[in-house]
């Protein structure tokens, strides 16, 4: 499929107050590619007996027309665009931006336990979306983090897409690339001490040759971007969550592993995983 050079970003009545909207706007500016503001009005709220069309129509029309207002005078020259759906919006999100560059989504969470709760429309649009799905948190502001980009490096053999993505990032953004392998034995190995000490430091060694393969082969074709190799051991979210952390990630780029579009695990455990414990903005990228 043709890429459309367009970044697609989905806004609500709290554009303001989130990190998508900016984070997608400086995105376009460094791609030199349009970007189009989407609100969804959910059809399911129609169905309620609390819908106003008076009320509620008006409301999404003045949100748009603010936006619009905001992009022009943001003083970017690419001419930046909005819209209104109406439907199921993690279904509506994903469709509007099929074939784009990416689409870009906040996540807000609720209460005390914010760092649990995405928000479903997020996770659903990261479900949904063929492209990659960037997953920005609340009041995210670029110019605070100077930390690199992330690539979340499994032992598929299928990273090619995320690498691409990651590599992309780091350099428009001018930050080092750091590949995070994470690894650990399966219980089974946990019984007998001495074997397990030798498997551990096979395992470890294997691990490290891997990544450092990896990176290898993004060298000769990047010589200016500066890529590290991070091998820890223990449970993949946990690991890349605490990389993400302790190098103040500007991004954390994850695969989404998409096996069947009616399946309820699309994104994998760890795709889903990172994006409802990680601080970071984090990118969904499905394989081609």
């Amino acid at each position: 499929m043709t890429r459309r050079a367009v970044i697609y970003v989905g806004v609500d009545g709290s554009w303001r107050d989130t990190g998508a909207l900016e984070w997608a706007l400086q995105e376009a500016e460094l791609r030199h590619e349009p970007l189009c503001a989407i609100h969804v009005i959910d059809e399911a709220v129609r169905g309620t007996p609390y819908w106003s069309p008076i009320v509620i129509d008006d409301t999404p029309t003045d949100l748009l027309k603010a936006v619009q207002s905001y992009l022009e005078s943001s003083g970017r020259k690419l001419d930046h665009d909005t819209d209104l759906l109406v439907g199921p919006p993690e279904v509506k999100l994903a469709d509007a931006a099929e074939g784009s560059t990416m689409l870009v989504v906040g996540r807000r969470g609720m209460g005390a336990f914010k760092r649990l709760l995405i928000g479903s429309t997020s996770e659903a649009a990261a479900h949904q979306a063929t492209i990659p799905v960037v997953v920005v948190p609340n009041a995210w502001n670029r110019s605070e983090h100077s930390g690199p980009v992330i690539l979340a490096l499994d032992d598929s053999g299928e990273n090619r897409t995320e690498i691409e993505f990651a590599v992309t990032a780091a350099e428009r953004w001018q930050v080092p690339l750091r590949l995070v392998h994470v690894w650990d034995l399966p219980n089974l190995y946990s019984r007998d001490v001495v074997s397990t000490a030798a498997t551990i430091a096979e395992w470890d060694e294997g691990a490290r040759r891997y990544v450092d393969s990896v990176a290898d082969e993004v060298r000769p074709d990047h010589p200016g971007l500066i890529t590290q190799a991070d091998v820890r051991r223990g449970h993949p979210v946990d690991g890349l969550i605490a990389a993400a952390q302790a190098s103040d990630a500007q991004l954390l780029v994850v695969g989404g592993r998409r096996h069947h579009r009616v399946t309820s695990m699309l994104l994998g455990s760890v795709a889903r995983g990172v994006l409802h414990h990680a601080t970071c903005p984090v990118a969904v990228v499905h394989p081609a």
